[in-house]
C-alpha cells in the first residue's frame, strides 16, 4: 500500500545538496562560500538591479527614560515602504555599536519594543520574544526594529479588515507565483535597514550585528549569511536542519524557498557568516526546531569554524525552554564580540 509518509522521508534522503560544505581548505571554503553566496541570493528571488533612495521620514518620537525611540519610514522596493524602529540609547561611550532585532510571527515590531498592537505600552507577561530590542538598546546598542513584511502596519487590508494576525500566506503564494519569494524580500528589507545605518552619523559602522527570533532567525541568519557588513549575528529558534524542521514539520509558507534544499542544507547556509561571530539560541524543548537537530547544525558549524581557525568565534545557548528568546548569554555576547562588532 502507498505510503505517502514513507515516500517524502525516501525522496528526501535521496538529495544530495550540490553545495553542501566540502572544503578541506581556507582557499576552497573561500571559493565555496562566493558560490553558494550567489546561489542563495538566486534562490531567494533576486535582488533589486537599481535600488531606490532611502527617503527616510521620521513617523514619531518619544523620550522613553533610558533611550528615546523613534519610528522612521524607509524606501526599501521602489514604491514599497517600510517602518521601523529605531531605539537609541541615551549613555553611551562614543559611537554606539547597533543592532537590527528582526521579530518573528506575532504582531509585528511593537511586540519586541515593549508595545501592544494598538501602540500602547505593553504590561504583563512580555511573550515569547521577551522585548528584546529594549534589552539591546539598554545594554547600549543603537537598535532597529524592522516591521517585516506582513505583519503589523504591513498586512494586506483584508487582513487587516479580517482581524488576522498576518498577511504570510497571501503574500508568500503571491510572490512564489511570480519568481520570488518572502525570505528574499524580508531579507533584502533587513539589509536595506544596514543601508539605513551607514547613513547616520551617530552609530559605529564597524559594530553592526543582527539578531533574530523564528522566522526573524531565518531573516537575520541569510542576511548576515549574504553581506559582510553585519559583523556578528545572534540566531534564536530557527538553527536546525531543513529535513527535521521545515520539511517534517508545520512551518508557515514564508519559510520556503523553491529549490533551496536541493542546493544546501541550513547549516551550510549559515556557515556562510563564518569567521564572524555567530551565537545560536535553542530552547531544549522547542516543537518546531527539534533539538537533536539543532546540535546536529551545530557540529557542522563548529568544523566550519575550526576550520578557519575561529572555533572561539561559534557558541550555543542551550537553555531549558520552548520557542522563545533566551538573552541568558546574547546581550553581554555582543559586548564581547566588540573587537568585531
Amino acid at each position: 500500500m502507498w505510503n505517502p509518509d514513507l515516500y517524502l522521508k525516501q525522496l528526501y534522503d535521496s538529495i544530495q545538496p550540490v553545495e553542501g560544505f566540502r572544503a578541506d581548505s581556507q582557499q576552497e571554503w573561500e571559493e565555496w562560500r562566493s558560490r553558494l553566496r550567489k546561489r542563495l541570493v538566486q534562490l531567494l528571488g533576486g535582488f533589486p538591479e537599481e535600488v531606490p533612495s532611502l527617503s527616510p521620514v521620521l513617523l514619531e518620537s518619544e523620550d522613553c527614560g533610558t533611550y528615546i525611540r523613534q519610528r522612521v519610514q524607509i524606501q526599501t522596493y521602489p514604491q514599497l515602504f517600510m517602518p521601523i524602529y529605531v531605539l537609541i540609547p541615551k549613555e553611551s561611550n562614543g559611537r554606539p555599536g547597533a543592532v537590527i532585532a528582526c521579530h518573528g510571527h506575532g504582531y509585528g515590531s511593537k511586540d519586541i519594543v515593549g508595545l501592544n498592537p494598538d501602540g500602547t505600552k505593553k504590561t504583563g507577561h512580555p511573550g515569547y520574544q521577551k522585548d528584546f530590542a529594549i534589552e539591546l538598546v539598554n545594554q547600549g546598542f543603537l537598535t532597529i526594529a524592522p516591521e517585516l513584511l506582513g505583519f503589523g502596519d504591513r498586512k494586506l487590508k483584508e487582513d487587516e479588515d479580517a482581524q488576522a494576525s498576518n498577511s504570510c500566506h497571501k503574500l508568500s503564494t503571491f510572490l512564489l507565483a511570480v519568481g520570488q519569494t518572502m525570505a528574499g524580500y524580508r531579507v533584502f528589507e533587513t539589509l536595506r535597514c544596514v543601508d539605513y545605518l551607514f547613513t547616520r552619523q551617530d552609530v559605529d559602522l564597524e559594530r553592526i550585528g543582527c539578531m533574530g527570533i523564528s522566522g526573524g532567525g531565518l531573516v537575520c541568519s541569510y542576511a548576515a549569511a549574504i553581506d559582510d557588513r553585519i559583523s556578528a549575528a545572534v540566531v534564536s529558534g530557527f538553527t536546525n536542519t531543513f529535513k527535521d524542521s521545515i520539511l517534517s514539520i508545520h512551518h508557515c509558507v514564508d519559510n520556503y524557498v523553491p529549490g533551496l534544499s536541493l542546493t544546501a542544507e541550513m547549516p551550510d547556509l549559515l556557515s556562510l557568516i563564518a569567521p564572524r561571530p555567530l551565537l545560536i539560541e535553542a530552547g531544549t524543548q522547542d516543537p518546531i526546531f527539534p533539538v537533536q537537530a539543532t546540535r546536529e547544525a551545530y557540529g557542522k558549524l563548529q568544523s566550519v569554524y575550526e576550520l578557519l581557525g575561529a572555533a572561539d568565534r561559534l557558541e550555543l545557548d542551550l537553555f531549558e525552554g520552548e520557542h522563545e528568546i533566551s538573552g541568558r548569554l546574547a546581550y553581554n555576547w555582543f559586548h564581547r564580540q566588540e573587537h568585531n562588532l
